[in-house]
C-alpha cells in the first residue's frame, strides 16, 4: 500500500481498524450546503468518501471533496469512468491532489440507461481497473495517462470496489487480482447483507493471500436500522483480513455516528 500523509493511509499503515463513511453531494450550487453535510458526519472518521452521482445527480464530487478537505475533513473523491474520458479523469485527479484530497476511489459506474438520466451518453473511455493503474503510474513514475512527465508527482491513495457476492469465485478472485496488480491501495466492498457469504469470500481471499496485498474495508448500510448495521459492523471487524468498516449512509449522514458508537468502532 502507498504510504501517504493522509489519515486513512496512516491508520492502515499502523495496522489500526479504519472507519470511513460515504457522503452524497447535495444538488446545490451553494458551498454552505456541503459544509452542513460535513457538520453531520462523525469527527473521528479516517476518510469521507464522496460519491460521484451515485443513484442521483448531485453536485461535483471533486468540488464537494475539496470543500470537505478545506474544512479539515480527510476526503476521498469517487471518480466514475462512465462520465469522463481519460483527459478529464487525469485533469480531475491532478486537481484533487492540488486541493488536498487524500484519495481517489475508482469506479466504472452503472450504465447510464439504468440511472436517473438515461438520455445521457456514456464515455467509457477506460474502466476502473485502467484508471487505477493510470493513477498509480502518476504517483510511482510521475507520468500522466499519455506518458508525459508530471512534476511534482501527486500523492494520494487509490481505491477500488470489491464485490464479495460475484460468482463464480474464480472470476471474483481474478478481478480482485487485477485491481491489486493495477495498484489499488484499498478496496471498499459492496454493502454486506449476507454475513456467511461474505465470510466465505474472505476465506477465499485469505487463502489466495490477497488480504496481505491490499486493505479491505467492509461496507455496511444502516438505512433506518442502526442497531442491525452496528451488529453487522461489529461482526465484520472480527473477520481476519478485514482492515476497516465503511458506512454507506445513503444520504443520511447522522446514521454513521450511531453505527460507530454502537459497534464500538473507535
Amino acid at each position: 500500500m502507498t504510504i501517504t500523509k493522509s489519515k486513512l493511509g496512516q491508520t492502515l499503515s499502523a495496522g489500526r481498524l479504519a472507519v470511513t463513511a460515504e457522503c452524497l453531494p447535495p444538488l446545490s450550487g451553494d458551498a454552505a450546503a456541503v459544509k452542513k453535510l460535513s457538520a453531520l458526519l462523525p469527527d473521528r472518521l479516517d476518510a469521507v468518501v464522496v460519491a460521484d452521482n451515485c443513484g442521483h445527480i448531485g453536485g461535483s464530487s471533486l468540488a464537494c471533496a475539496a470543500i470537505l478537505a478545506a474544512e479539515g475533513r480527510p476526503a476521498v473523491v469517487s471518480m466514475v469512468t462512465r462520465d469522463r474520458n481519460r483527459i478529464a479523469l487525469e485533469s480531475e485527479a491532478l486537481g484533487a491532489a492540488a486541493l488536498g484530497v487524500d484519495g481517489v476511489f475508482c469506479l466504472t459506474g452503472d450504465h447510464q440507461s439504468l440511472g436517473v438520466c438515461p438520455q445521457a451518453a456514456g464515455a467509457y473511455d477506460i474502466d476502473s481497473i485502467q484508471l487505477t493503474q493510470a493513477l498509480k503510474k502518476m504517483m510511482t513514475e510521475g507520468r500522466g495517462f499519455n506518458g508525459r512527465a508530471i512534476e511534482p508527482r501527486p500523492e494520494f491513495l487509490v481505491g477500488a470496489a470489491a464485490h464479495p457476492y460475484l460468482q463464480p469465485m474464480e472470476l471474483n478472485l481474478l478481478r480482485l487480482r487485477k485491481k491489486i496488480a493495477a495498484g489499488a491501495d484499498f478496496l471498499l466492498t459492496q454493502a454486506v447483507a449476507d454475513l456467511a457469504g461474505f465470510t466465505r469470500w474472505m476465506d477465499a481471499v485469505r487463502e489466495a493471500g490477497l488480504d496481505r496485498k491490499v486493505a479491505i474495508l467492509a461496507s455496511v448500510q444502516p438505512e433506518e436500522d442502526v442497531a442491525k448495521a452496528a451488529e453487522m459492523a461489529a461482526a465484520l471487524k472480527g473477520i481476519p483480513g478485514v482492515r476497516g468498516i465503511h458506512i454507506l449512509c445513503g444520504g443520511c449522514k447522522v446514521l454513521a455516528a450511531g453505527v460507530i458508537e454502537k459497534a464500538g468502532l473507535v
